[in-house]
């Protein structure tokens, strides 16, 4: 066994595998650093490039990729408060507010290294789980896995803020939103209002964008100035040093990564979610959390990273994929001649020691690269947000469209991140939103195969159990460590926009539970009962805000509009602006003609300075097109012209 442990690691040191390693590492920097793409699409487009390639050298490209994106997606989560990928959502809660207050260096630094340590030690336990793994996974089954998810759930209580009640509601709005689309069980169509592009339910890449970048455009653009409120300071290196000072912290979430990360069909979605609710509620002291706590950003990086050595364990020894980079990195192993099982662990032992020594050192190599440039692009930091605001939003605009390539992901991303902005304003919390949106399908679909298999002994079986009680002490540490504010007498007074914000949630969940009836009992009994149990929370929720203390307390006041430059309506016009434009004219027209009005009105840039922004932008996005094989939305009048030219040539 050790002969070929080394034998692997001299095949990863040849020149040529360290050639192709390292430029699948740069290629998944490329790919990690701009917002929305992730794993699927940097292996995607690796894929044409490995025909005739040999296994070893064509291995450590794919590996390169696949470990280095959860590292650079770090950039624009910490930079910007966009979240990376989904693997980075939970990053954006801390490393942002540290960047506002100019340690976004320090940030980067704590993030990376990290990084390094998750996915040096997901690679630890591949090579440990290689051989012991398999009758542990083997033994999870549907009803393991729905307790699991619902493991995932009880971070709610922990993400919820000061005001519990908040916490249920946004989780069931996610949960609801989650299920739109076709009932895993029948098929039927749900909440769907008759439109196409909802059958599939709602993208992830499109909901949390909408959520958590919309709303901090906007934010930061009202403020004025840049995103760093104080000098920036260089502060890498405090940031490994930070690493190492709490490095038992990272070893507990690597291991709630690799463990996640093994388990198929729940994946990277959560494992930062989980990561993060565990290192708030074992903390003595949380009160720094979401505030700028760089605890909040070594626990999700260190389980993210770690999760792909847990991820290739099911991938490698069964052919199962745990998530879908991991789907894709198993079509590229078939293509050049791989053929995933249990042959992995015995006649193949070499080439499985091969992919995990190049996991370790991809991780090296990018983290290495990372630190690196993290002190110059922590200066993005401090320029003026208003250059910067049009870049983002075509960022954020273009990711988005990558979720199906149909001009309904832009709306939709408009959609939702005037839910996420609401959301910002009125203090629910976005996060616990996001945790019961990427568990729906989970939770619904395991239940259901779950009492197909066993009935109500689904609730017997030792594993759940045993997870049952790891959810219970979940939830025990998180109302125990709760915060709990002063309670002022003074009397609140509830604004019209929350009173309106609280009635179209009302109906919302009135409406989600009306059509849950319409359906066939296994098509709405999921639908149904979270629309019953958000109706309940919603009334405790407004009996705890008629009382005079609570309100004080649950309801804060909207902030003082005196502080911002702009009404954020404003800017909410600037975008609908921007959505409507596309929608007639079509995305570049959109982008040229959104880019050089702001740049010009809002950021008071020459005409010169505009002139080049604009053209490296659109020469970003072209060469974008060219290299994904993408059509970007040409717009109503775009596509009446190129009909009546067509008709016109009698094509």
């Amino acid at each position: 066994m050790f002969d070929t442990l080394f034998l692997a690691l001299a095949e990863v040191f040849q020149p040529q595998s360290m050639l192709y390693m390292l430029a699948g590492v740069l290629m998944g920097l490329a790919v990690g650093v701009f917002p929305g793409l992730g794993g699927i699409v940097g292996l995607s487009l690796l894929l044409p490039f490995l025909y005739g390639m040999d296994t070893v050298p064509a291995l450590a490209m794919l590996i390169g990729l696949v470990a280095v994106i959860p590292t650079s997606d770090t950039f624009t989560s910490v930079l910007m408060g966009i979240p990376g990928s989904s693997a980075s959502q939970a990053t954006v809660l801390d490393g942002f507010p540290m960047a506002k207050k100019g340690q976004a260096a320090r940030a980067l630094g704590a993030a990376f290294s990290a990084s390094l340590f998750g996915g040096v030690f997901g690679a630890l336990i591949l090579t440990v789980f290689v051989l012991v793994a398999r009758p542990l996974i083997l033994s999870l089954g549907s009803a393991e896995l729905f307790m699991l998810a619902i493991l995932g759930l009880s971070m709610v209580g922990v993400l919820a803020g000061n005001s519990i009640s908040k916490g249920l509601m946004a989780c069931g709005l996610g949960l609801l939103l989650g299920s739109v689309g076709s009932a895993p069980a029948t098929g039927e169509e749900r909440m769907t209002l008759g439109m196409f592009y909802l059958y599939d339910g709602l993208p992830l890449v499109v909901v949390a964008l909408g959520i958590f970048a919309f709303p901090e455009i906007i934010y930061l653009l009202r403020q004025g100035g840049a995103i760093s409120q104080g000098e920036l300071r260089s502060g890498w290196v405090q940031g490994i040093r930070d690493m190492w000072l709490y490095r038992w912290l990272c070893v507990r979430c690597a291991s709630i990564g690799a463990m996640i990360g093994a388990i198929p069909g729940l994946g990277g979605n959560v494992v930062d979610w989980i990561a993060y609710g565990h290192v708030k509620q074992s903390a003595k002291d949380n009160s720094e959390f979401g505030k700028g706590d760089v605890r909040g950003v070594l626990a999700p990086e260190s389980a993210n990273n770690a999760k792909e050595g847990g991820g290739l364990i099911p991938t490698l020894l069964f052919g199962i994929p745990g998530s879908g980079s991991m789907a894709v990195f198993l079509g590229g192993m078939v293509l050049i001649g791989i053929e995933p099982g249990p042959s992995m662990v015995s006649d193949n032992l070499g080439l499985t020691y091969t992919i995990v020594w190049s996991l370790a050192i991809a991780n090296i190599f990018g983290a290495g690269l990372c630190l690196l440039f993290s002190r110059q692009v922590a200066k993005l930091t401090t320029i003026p947000y208003a250059l910067m605001a049009p870049f983002m939003l075509v960022v954020i605009s273009f990711a988005a469209f990558q979720a199906t390539r149909d001009i309904s992901d832009l709306l939709t991303l408009f959609a939702v991140g005037i839910l996420g902005l609401a959301m910002k304003r009125f203090e629910w919390p976005r996060p616990a939103f996001l945790i019961g949106f990427v568990l729906a399908g989970n939770i619904e679909t395991y239940l259901y195969q779950a009492m197909q298999f066993y009935g109500a002994e689904m609730f017997l079986r030792p594993g759940t159990i045993i997870i049952a009680l790891l959810t219970a002490a979940s939830l025990w540490f998180s109302f125990k460590k709760q915060p709990k504010p002063e309670i002022s007498q003074a009397s609140t007074k509830i604004s019209t926009e929350q009173k309106l914000f609280t009635a179209v949630i009302l109906i919302f969940f009135i409406w989600a539970g009306y059509e849950a009836l319409q359906l066939s009992l296994l098509g709405g009994v999921f639908g149904g009962i979270v629309s019953l149990a958000m109706i309940i929370a919603m009334a405790w929720h407004l009996w705890r805000l008629g009382r005079t203390q609570t309100a004080a307390v649950e309801l804060q006041d909207l902030e003082n509009d005196n502080q911002y430059q702009r009404s954020f309506y404003y800017y909410l016009w600037w975008f609908g602006g921007f959505a409507g434009t596309v929608i007639l004219a079509g995305f570049l027209p959109a982008v040229t003609l959104f880019y050089i009005t702001f740049l010009r009105k809002e950021a008071n840039a020459s005409w010169t300075r505009t002139a080049v922004l604009t053209g490296l932008t659109l020469g970003v996005l072209e060469t974008m097109s060219y290299v994904m094989v993408l059509e970007y939305p040409s717009g109503v009048v775009g596509e009446q012209l190129l009909t009546l030219v067509q008709h016109s040539m009698g094509w």
